[in-house]
């Protein structure tokens, strides 16, 4: 599958150098940007540009050089602050300076929350002492076992031009295509909320909902998502990959839901994140790995505070449909397992807290009835019209997201009219104790309540 260029929304990269003097830092920019040594670097360099089409990804860097006096410790930790990523250096000549980093720089990452990937550096490669030669996966496996804020880590040598550009092309990569948010690296599998989105793609794909992308449907989404066909012989290679490693990952009519989820964890361990990125950006996912803001229509919840949101007939309509399809044995009776299937394709489900868990009136069985689950999607519409209308698109809604909801008329009007259009109202039952509130309570639920606390 080929690869996207320039993530969308994304204008630049700042990427912090930052590690113990003398480690190399401003010699490694110098020669990255000049594709030359030089001899005589400044001690602190000014921030240094990288164009846009330095990289593959179009995206232009800036390079920010800093310094390690102590008197400079308050502008470091503003530029640390301010970094897209953190290329932390140390020399490969100088064990000490590798050790500073999980004894000083990591943690004083942490202290500052810098929140962003970590690129380890080991400069001066070829400087250091050959009879001290050890693997880099052998010293650097206990400080990311430590520290999973470290994306990668490489060896460079200005001086004799290794692995330069790969430092802050592997910086800029982190940013724009982050491995956090998609894959576990203990467990070496992807994270619930990639799956949780990843198999909404595939359903949209799935044009004939039969569970398998057929050659048509896997053809449809390669040109969706990468502006490029697959050959024949490319879609029989794709599903043959997944079949020798997964049986169950193709079948008769094509590539499974396992199967997708297997080919893009796939591309992940071999460091091919930017494919599944580009997936997930082609459908409206952001580095969150939920919806895009503008794919959601504010506007249309604008509201006087005498006026509320509902959802419209076609919403409920929609919402009745995956009710039926969800209730498998037709019992009235969604069960918890079954509500968690409804979600399965957001973040997670919106009803797990307060104030939406337990909202509803249960059944016997404890699950909900038809009704229980429409007025949870009515209470979520009230309180918060863009969650409820984010988890409709993630469900499945198949019409624009701005249809599914309606803003009520103003209370004035209605009391003007003396009628009203609403279908929900919000009422506040209020009392001393014992007054029988929550009896009255249970009076509209057809319980019944011999106490009334």
């Amino acid at each position: 599958m080929a690869k996207s260029l320039n993530p969308e929304g994304k204008t630049g990269v700042r990427i912090v150098v930052a590690g113990d003097r003398g480690t190399g830092k401003s010699s490694l920019i110098v020669t990255a940007a000049a594709d030359t040594f030089a001899a005589n670097v400044p001690r602190l360099l000014p921030p240094t540009r990288l164009p846009e089409d330095f990289y593959p990804d179009r995206v232009p860097i800036t390079i920010i050089d800093t310094s390690s006096n102590p008197e400079d410790r308050g502008k470091l930790a503003a530029e640390l602050k301010r970094a897209d990523a953190v290329v932390l250096t140390y020399a490969c000549d100088q064990p000490e300076t590798l050790n500073r980093l999980s004894t000083f720089w990591l943690p004083e990452l942490r202290q500052l929350e810098v929140k962003v990937p970590v690129i380890v550096v080991g400069c001066r490669l070829d400087l250091r002492d050959e009879l001290q030669q050890v693997s880099l996966e052998q010293v650097m496996s206990p400080i990311m076992q430590q520290f999973r804020e470290i994306e990668t880590c490489i060896e460079c040598s200005a001086y004799k031009h290794i692995q330069i550009p790969e430092v802050f092309y592997y910086a800029q990569k982190a940013v724009l295509h982050p491995t956090g948010p998609l894959f576990d690296q203990e467990s070496q599998t992807l994270k619930p909320r990639c799956v949780r989105a990843l198999k909404r793609i595939f359903i949209l794909c799935d044009h004939d909902r039969d569970g398998a992308l057929s050659d048509a449907e896997l053809n449809d989404f390669q040109v969706k998502c990468f502006n490029a066909p697959l050959q024949p012989s490319e879609i029989v290679g794709v599903k043959r990959v997944v079949q020798d490693k997964l049986v169950e990952g193709v079948n008769e009519r094509g590539l499974t839901l396992t199967g997708f989820l297997f080919l893009h964890a796939l591309f992940i361990e071999k460091g091919r994140l930017e494919t599944t990125w580009t997936v997930l950006r082609k459908f409206g996912y952001n580095n969150d790995i939920k919806l895009s803001d503008d794919l959601i229509p504010h506007s249309s919840f604008k509201r006087a505070p005498d006026q509320s949101v509902e959802l419209t007939n076609e919403a409920i309509e929609f919402l009745k449909g995956v009710y039926e399809l969800f209730d498998s044995d037709l019992d009235n009776n969604l069960r918890p397992i079954e509500v968690e299937d409804v979600f399965s394709t957001a973040p997670e489900s919106p009803w797990n807290d307060a104030p939406y868990k337990d909202a509803a009136e249960k059944t016997a069985l404890g699950g909900l009835s038809l009704d229980a689950f429409l007025s949870e999607w009515a209470l979520m519409t009230l309180l918060d019209p863009a969650r409820s209308v984010e988890n409709l698109i993630y469900i499945g809604y198949p019409g624009d997201p701005s249809s599914a909801i309606r803003v009520t008329r103003r209370r004035r009007l209605d009391r003007k009219k003396q009628q009203s259009e609403r279908n929900v109202f919000q009422c506040f039952l209020l009392g001393p104790t014992n007054a029988g509130k929550s009896a009255l309570m249970n009076s509209f639920l057809g319980r019944h309540s011999s106490i009334c606390p």
